[in-house]
C-alpha cells in the first residue's frame, strides 16, 4: 500500500501481516480522491475515517493538507500501526480512537466536513452506518462516502448523489444540505 498523492506521496504503509484487513486497493483510492479534489477544500475541511483500519484513507487525507483527520477503528493493532506511521511521518493532526465505531457513533457530539466508512463487507447491521452517519455527524454542506460491496445500494436514500465503482469497490457519496441539517429534515417527515 502507498500514498498515491499530496506531500506523502509515494510513502509506503506495510502493515504487519497478522492484521485482517481489506485495504482500499490504491487505484480505488487514487479514483475517490481525484473526485474529492473537486468536491471539498482540503486545507479547510476535518475529517471522520469510520472502521480505518490501517489508515489508508486517513493518511491520504494528510498528505492533501486536510485540517484534521479523526481515525476510528475497534482492532488494537490498527490503531498502533497508524500511530506508528503517524510517529515516522511526523503527522500532527492525525488523531486515533480504539473504539467500536457503532459506539463512537452513539456517543460522539462531532460533526466533520467529510466522513468516510469502510465497515467490513459481511458485518451484520452494514445499512445503519448511513443513516447514523448521516443523522449527526455530516457538517450541513458536508459530504459521506461509504465503501461497500455491490450487493449495496443506497440509491434510494434522500441524500445520495452518486455511486462510483472500481473493480470490487464502490463508493456512495451522500450530500447533507447546507441549508438545514439531517435532524431538521428527519423531524419535518
Amino acid at each position: 500500500m502507498r500514498i498515491v498523492a499530496g506531500e506523502l506521496r509515494g510513502r509506503r504503509l506495510n502493515p504487519p501481516t497478522n492484521i485482517q484487513v481489506r485495504p482500499t486497493t490504491d487505484f480505488a483510492k487514487e479514483s475517490l480522491f481525484n473526485i474529492l479534489r473537486n468536491k471539498i477544500d482540503f486545507p479547510m475541511c476535518s475529517a471522520l475515517d469510520l472502521f480505518c483500519g490501517t489508515g489508508g484513507i486517513s493518511f491520504e487525507f494528510v498528505s492533501r493538507g486536510i485540517r484534521q483527520v479523526t481515525a476510528v477503528d475497534i482492532n488494537p493493532k490498527c490503531i498502533a500501526f497508524i500511530n506508528k506511521m503517524k510517529e515516522q511521518f511526523k503527522v500532527d493532526n492525525l488523531f486515533t480512537l480504539r473504539q467500536d465505531a457503532f459506539v463512537y457513533l452513539g456517543r460522539s457530539k462531532m460533526q466533520f466536513d467529510v466522513v468516510f466508512a469502510d465497515p467490513p463487507y459481511e458485518m451484520q447491521n452494514f445499512d445503519l452506518v448511513p443513516e447514523l452517519v448521516l443523522k449527526s455527524f455530516v457538517k450541513p454542506g458536508g459530504l459521506f462516502v461509504l465503501e461497500h460491496s455491490k450487493e449495496h445500494s443506497y440509491k434510494d436514500n434522500p441524500f445520495f448523489t452518486e455511486q462510483r465503482h472500481y473493480g470490487k469497490v464502490n463508493f456512495s457519496f451522500f450530500s447533507v444540505p447546507l441549508e438545514q441539517s439531517i435532524t431538521e429534515i428527519n423531524t419535518e417527515n
